[in-house]
């Protein structure tokens, strides 16, 4: 994968984190969720993006081996 491409995805994973982080925040701020619904919300989501993230590199490095 070129380094342009890697850049590419990079960008776009923690650009869509931050706007579910955003949008949250604004939810949060606006009072649709209380902070601490906003607060574990956020650490779902990192939660989410870590664990989908060591489920892709597994299923990378299990590809390499055939």
């Amino acid at each position: 994968m070129a380094v342009s491409t890697k850049l590419k995805v990079a960008g776009g994973v923690v650009g869509s984190f931050l706007l579910l982080a955003f949008i949250v925040f604004y939810l949060t701020l606006r009072g649709t969720l209380s902070p601490q619904q906003g607060g574990l919300m956020v650490v779902a989501l990192f939660g989410l993006y870590v664990g989908f993230g060591i489920l892709i590199a597994v299923y990378r490095l299990i590809s390499k081996l055939d």
